[in-house]
């Protein structure tokens, strides 16, 4: 079996919001500047953070999911990085243990060293004990380090470590500094694409990361060689078939392996703008992703021109494949958090409105008439409709969220956004016209 070895790191910390994307971006951008070609993960379903990792590493960032896209999915897309890169980057999810898989788990099973990112800026010697406990909780879990981030001053780092031991890497103290922070709202960070001063603040990370962390690589790690669905064999369900994909500020949540899927299968996709378009492109499909429709609800139910296009593609009984925000679109109404109400597609009888709080947030397993696909939830909108779903989504933990996905005509929609390496023969169907 062909073996590739490349040094590579998995970037965690106790909990969210501790500053994983800050300082996984920081190595990315440093050893970028170093000339070194850098390849980064993101562990679990996230649309978001990828865009700033792309950013920083100049590379087209892709999921590791054991559960969505299984290991095998996993090992490929590792092993190809390996064959390309001098550095592989891997964000967390959530906490190290935190879930199941967890970002521990996938460490584990592929021998990748964890740093562990601690917010220390309400915390002096109290930091040790937690660099332990996540170091000492699981003995099988290989471990590279730890790093400080929203260190106050010099002092403050140096009663960081004072009680941490010799035999656990202390891998620098990164201070709290605006310049190398990323803005949020209420599905994580800005997107890379909003951020005008994007380029200087992955500059910052990387002077910051240089000046006050271990500029060193990680240990080399041994990635076995195996085969993603797509590199198997993938039949060419889709040769010819024209997939028009919205991609603009309010439809960006878009999986690059989902592209990917399309492509290998024969698909010739296109994009197009919602917002700032007149027609849809002359196309035998439609993919609707997710995004932000609720941000830019005034402009979307402006452009009539675009709603009375993909209504006509809609009535022509042509595939149309919605995800959440995609399905927002696709209803008759949003209201925004303000209270704005905008009229939209009305392809299906239904209303939505967002809330203050969380809705839903869950992987998913869904079985479709076109075959099982899994993905995940996370929106803060409700919908009321009177329609009658063709399947609900079950969670893989024992969770009780449980996403309608309805299907009219050739119209197929849901709050799930699906991920198509998980079935790519089922997501092929959903385009066939």
């Amino acid at each position: 079996m062909s073996v590739r070895h490349c040094p590579a790191v998995l970037i965690s910390a106790p909990a969210s919001g501790q500053g994983k994307t800050t300082i996984t971006v920081a190595l990315a951008a440093y050893h970028r500047s170093q000339g070194r070609r850098v390849r980064v993960f993101k562990t679990g379903p996230d649309f978001i953070d990828p865009t700033l990792l792309e950013q920083a590493s100049g590379h087209p960032v892709y999921q590791l999911d054991l559960w969505m896209g299984g290991e095998a999915d996993c090992r490929a897309r590792l092993y190809q990085a390996a064959t390309e890169a001098d550095l592989i980057l891997i964000e967390g999810v959530m906490g190290l243990f935190d879930g199941s898989p967890s970002s521990a788990d996938l460490a584990k099973l592929f021998g990748i060293p964890i740093l562990a990112v601690i917010d220390a800026s309400a915390m002096a010697q109290t930091f040790a004990a937690l660099a332990c406990g996540m170091a000492q909780l699981d003995s099988e879990l290989p471990f590279f380090g730890v790093v400080a981030n929203r260190v106050g001053s010099a002092r403050h780092a140096a009663m960081l470590t004072e009680r941490l031991p010799a035999a656990l890497k202390f891998c620098g103290a990164l201070p709290h500094a605006a310049e190398i922070a990323f803005p949020e709202r209420h599905l994580g960070l800005f997107q890379a694409s909003e951020l005008p001063d994007i380029s200087q603040r992955i500059a910052h990370a990387a002077r910051w990361w240089a000046e006050h962390a271990d500029i060193s690589l990680p240990p080399a790690v041994a990635f076995k060689h195996a085969e993603s669905a797509v590199q198997s064999g993938v039949k060419r369900e889709l040769d010819g078939i024209r997939i028009a994909v919205a991609r603009d500020a309010a439809f960006s949540f878009l999986y690059q392996a989902n592209l990917d899927v399309l492509r290998a299968q024969g698909a010739q996709l296109s994009f197009f703008s919602p917002l700032h378009d007149e027609a849809i492109p002359d196309t035998d499909s439609l993919y609707l992703p997710g995004g932000y429709p609720e941000l830019h609800l005034a402009e979307l139910a402006g452009n009539t021109a675009m709603l009375d296009s993909i209504r006509a593609h809609h009535v022509a009984r042509k595939p149309i494949v919605a995800e959440c925000g995609g399905m927002l679109y696709a209803m008759r109404s949003l209201t925004d958090a303000q209270g704005h109400r905008g009229q939209l597609l009305a392809l299906l009888e239904g209303e939505a409105a967002m809330q203050p709080r969380l809705s839903a947030l869950a992987l998913q397993s869904i079985e479709l008439p076109q075959g099982a696909l899994r993905g995940h939830t996370f929106h803060y909108s409700r919908l009321q409709t009177n329609l009658t779903p063709v399947a609900r989504g079950v969670c893989p933990n024992g969770g009780t969220a449980s996403e309608a996905v309805y299907q009219q005509q050739r119209l197929t929609a849901s709050y799930l956004h699906f991920y198509f390496p998980s079935n790519p023969h089922a997501a092929a169907r959903l385009f066939l016209p």
